[in-house]
């Protein structure tokens, strides 16, 4: 296979705190620019492999963010950044709303918004790029019946729906960390089930990396 991607070329990846992962503003900046997750990791294995490429990794995740948060920030976060190849991860705070927040019920992103929200972005943005690849959110919780698990598994299959109709590729984060759980308890990937330690930031990394055809 041969990756994906073309010399000096800009991946954009943008989502919540699970992309934010600490990093610095404003994007670029040097120090921490990338935070501690997986779009550094992402860089750094570009950059190890690939450093005749010179391919430019940027990340624009947000902690807290919704898609609704994504739909007020995208034409400055993502459209002006001019990305060649674009990485989507949007689910966490949309489900988690749900269960922490009862007493602000606006807080949530329900199906319907989520949906049409999401779509809409992709359909907006998939023209103006080489390449979108959207990660589906996750939550890693080995009990299936669990309320939260359950939920994000809809959302989940939102996320697959999505790229199914517009032809774009979807990674199935979840996948990846219940292949990991069924040899590791769940606290070592991310002890609150949804923020990933270094070990989950190098699952979500294998995961985006595989999808751009990362020769390892």
């Amino acid at each position: 296979m041969t990756l994906l991607l073309s010399s000096k070329q800009r991946l954009v990846l943008v989502g919540d705190s699970i992309t934010d992962a600490g990093r610095a503003r404003p994007i670029g900046t040097f120090s921490n620019g990338l935070g501690e997750g997986y779009p550094s990791l992402v860089n750094s294995l570009l950059t190890a492999i690939y450093p005749e490429l010179e391919i430019e990794v940027l990340n624009v995740g947000s902690s807290g963010d919704t898609v609704r948060h994504l739909k007020v920030r995208w034409q400055t976060d993502v459209i002006d950044l001019k990305p060649d190849w674009l990485s989507i991860m949007i689910g966490t705070n949309d489900v988690w709303r749900q269960f922490d927040s009862p007493e602000d019920p606006t807080a949530a992103v329900l199906e319907d918004e989520f949906t049409t929200t999401l779509n809409a972005l992709v359909v907006q943005t998939k023209p103006l790029v080489t390449g979108l690849i959207l990660l589906t959110p996750f939550l890693v919780e080995t009990n299936l019946s669990d309320p939260f698990r359950a939920r994000m598994d809809q959302y989940n299959a939102i996320v697959k729906a999505i790229g199914g109709a517009n032809n774009v590729p979807v990674v199935d984060t979840q996948a990846a960390f219940d292949r990991a759980t069924k040899y590791v308890d769940t606290t070592v990937l991310a002890p609150d089930h949804v923020h990933p330690t270094q070990p989950g930031h190098v699952v979500l990394a294998k995961c985006l990396l595989d999808a751009l055809s990362f020769e390892w």
